[in-house]
């Protein structure tokens, strides 16, 4: 079986408290979990159970006041910032509001060929991989002379996602990257995930706070309550057949319509993990 690509352990994260003397806040307590390599584990709570906060600190944009995280086997918790920058090709973000984390004055193309030539990539060599980027997101080549304006708000999460490729990461933090849309756009985007995923291997730690949206892409699910794991596992019995008092409430509010519709798509996505970690 592989070895974990990334593992939280004991993680706490701690803010100041707003005011004088006031207490710090806990927005995480002792959170562990890892990652396989081509793996989606699901992370799901609702606003302010610390989903967020973990993601953040995954990317080096919270303080981690104790614990651990590894990526590859190497400490990244505590990473100066010259460190995180070398460490972007290998972890990249998909941000909720497709249009807020785009430039609006720059063209699609722009906005993807700049992470390729701040790595030292030649325009041409850039430009060429816009173009296999733009393919592989489902985009016509002529959008990379387009306005983030110009797109719909489906549209400008796939040039989102296309910026995520950019540099072949191993890892994606996807946080909340559908919430904005509706949700026909939503499952088209779902599926896009899973197929770039299925092609390149890529894992992803999937932050939303829909358990239908979990359940749709993840392998494992892990559930968070008030700054805690309070329930992980299997992606089909944690949002099929949930344990904890908490992650029953949730299933409540996304109920499934028929737990036998993609039988068919889990036995295939098994089958590719099973590949994975074999290797």
């Amino acid at each position: 079986m592989s070895a974990p690509l990334l593992e939280v352990e004991n993680l706490e994260v701690e803010y100041p408290g707003k005011g004088f003397r006031a207490k710090p806040f806990r927005a995480l307590k002792g959170v562990s979990l890892d990652i396989l390599p081509g793996e989606t584990v699901g992370l799901v709570g609702e606003s302010g159970s610390g989903k967020t906060t973990l993601g953040r600190a995954v990317l080096g944009l919270a303080p981690v006041t104790g614990g651990s995280i590894r990526y590859a086997g190497r400490e990244i918790g505590q990473l100066h910032r010259r460190e995180r920058r070398e460490l972007s090709s290998e972890i990249q973000v998909v941000f909720q509001d497709p249009y807020s984390s785009l430039n609006p004055a720059l063209t699609i193309e722009q906005i993807l060929i700049e992470p390729l030539t701040v790595r030292g990539v030649s325009t041409a060599a850039a430009k060429q991989r816009v173009a296999t980027l733009l393919e592989q997101v489902g985009l016509p080549v002529d959008a990379r002379s387009r306005l983030p304006r110009e797109f719909s708000g489906g549209q400008r999460q796939r040039v989102a996602i296309a910026r995520a490729l950019a540099l072949d990461p191993k890892l994606i933090v996807c946080d909340e990257p559908v919430s904005a849309l509706d949700l026909s756009t939503q499952a088209r985007v779902l599926d896009l995930f899973i197929e770039i995923q299925e092609r390149t291997g890529v894992a992803y730690l999937f932050i939303s706070h829909d358990l239908a949206v979990v359940r749709h892409v993840s392998h494992r699910v892990a559930v968070m309550y008030r700054g805690e794991i309070v329930e992980s596992g299997d992606g089909d019995q944690v949002t099929a057949r949930p344990e904890h008092p908490y992650t029953q409430k949730l299933f409540m509010a996304a109920p499934v319509p028929d737990p036998d519709q993609q039988e068919e798509r889990r036995v295939a996505r098994r089958r590719l993990m099973a590949i994975a970690a074999e290797g």
